[in-house]
């Protein structure tokens, strides 16, 4: 059905009138999943337009897209994508800032924390001296991440459960803001055996202290970057500060097309939104501005690499750990975030008059307003 953007305004506007407990009806379903196919093929056409304009586009294997040498993209991205996957280490609760963009935006002084003492690894609580025996029964993954939420509001805690997983040569990453992290810290993480680190520059709004913690960690861990959600206000403030941020000599950004849910899609309101594969909810213009940036880095030959960490990436991921988990073919646990839909985020996108779907054909009988029966 390739319904048009004026029917799908029209019946969006009716489903975002419906109350929350209201069951839709297969004929209706039939009719969202249209207007989003329609939407998505029209923003997947925008984009194989941007894609088409970076000479040096390269693929990792077809699971992602990125510019520059393939020597510098984080290993932390090829276990998640190529690996066993990407093991999460969870330990603190707590952030100092608090972000738009966050999936945790105004719940971060309800974040559960995850136990006096212990870490959260695979979903089960572990403490430090219980490390050892997870590693002598699990098959090591190849590659961890620190993440929840802002790991220097702690970091002492996290040396020596670092050199632990450091000894047993497994790849380990770790996220942060970069708003804590001093010399001292950044030099102990490196000496426990940190193998990569990675800034939300987007965080901070590409802060002077943050850039220069940057250079700093570039002088104790090995590998180094940034990674943040695409923003319009991250792309802008980049370029004003480029040449700072270039000189720190870091070796990779990895640029997260942003996804929605229900914490934050209320800062977005108003945006023009589109879901793909009926799964993450993302602004269209987040990897619209990423592949605009690859371009750039691309013709400017950058020293680093560009990633686009995007929400073909995630589909990707998904499949490549399930696939390492041994799954039924085809298993994935991509998926929306929503437990109902937000027909009202998608009114914006279906009145923009510059936005146009692809193709158009007038609405099959027995689906058009009115001849459905509730």
């Amino acid at each position: 059905m390739k319904i048009s953007k004026k029917d799908a305004l029209m019946w969006f506007q009716f489903f975002s009138m419906l109350p929350e407990d209201e069951e839709i009806m297969t004929k209706q379903q039939e009719i969202i999943y249209a207007t989003f196919a329609q939407i998505e093929a029209a923003v997947e056409h925008r984009n194989d337009i941007l894609k088409s304009e970076i000479k040096g586009l390269k693929t990792l294997k077809n699971r992602t897209f990125f510019v520059g040498d393939e020597n510098k993209f984080p290993k932390g991205c090829k276990s998640c994508l190529l690996g066993t996957g990407l093991s999460a280490v969870r330990k603190t609760n707590k952030c100092n800032i608090e972000c738009k963009f966050c999936y945790n935006y105004g719940q971060l002084n309800d974040i559960p924390p995850v136990g006096e003492g212990l870490w959260e690894i695979g979903g089960t609580k572990f403490y430090e001296k219980d490390i050892d025996l997870l590693l002598s029964i699990h098959e090591k993954p190849t590659g961890i991440a620190y993440v929840y939420l802002e790991p220097f509001m702690e970091i002492e805690k996290y040396y020596s459960v670092i050199k632990k997983f450091s000894d047993a040569g497994i790849h380990q990453h770790l996220y942060t803001n970069g708003i804590l992290a001093t010399e001292e810290s950044l030099k102990a993480l490196g000496e426990a055996g940190l193998d990569e680190i990675r800034f939300n520059l987007g965080a901070t709004n590409c802060s002077d202290k943050v850039i220069e913690n940057i250079k700093i960690a570039k002088k104790y861990i090995k590998n180094v970057g940034i990674e943040t959600p695409m923003t319009l206000e991250f792309f802008n403030t980049f370029f004003k500060k480029k040449e700072s941020i270039l000189n720190t000599k870091l070796d990779f950004i990895n640029c997260a097309e942003l996804h929605l849910n229900e914490n934050n899609i209320g800062n977005y309101l108003g945006d023009n939104i589109y879901i793909s594969r009926l799964g993450y909810i993302s602004p269209i213009w987040s990897r619209e501005l990423t592949l605009k940036f690859m371009k750039i880095a691309d013709e400017e030959k950058w020293d680093l690499v560009v990633h686009d960490c995007s929400n073909y990436t995630k589909f990707a991921r998904s499949l490549n750990l399930s696939s390492k988990e041994g799954k039924w073919f085809g298993h994935s646990n991509y998926g929306c975030e929503f437990q109902r839909i937000p027909f009202e985020a998608f009114l914006p996108i279906l009145r923009d008059e510059n936005f146009k779907f692809l193709s158009e054909e007038e609405m099959i009988e027995g689906y058009r307003i009115g001849e459905i029966i509730f």
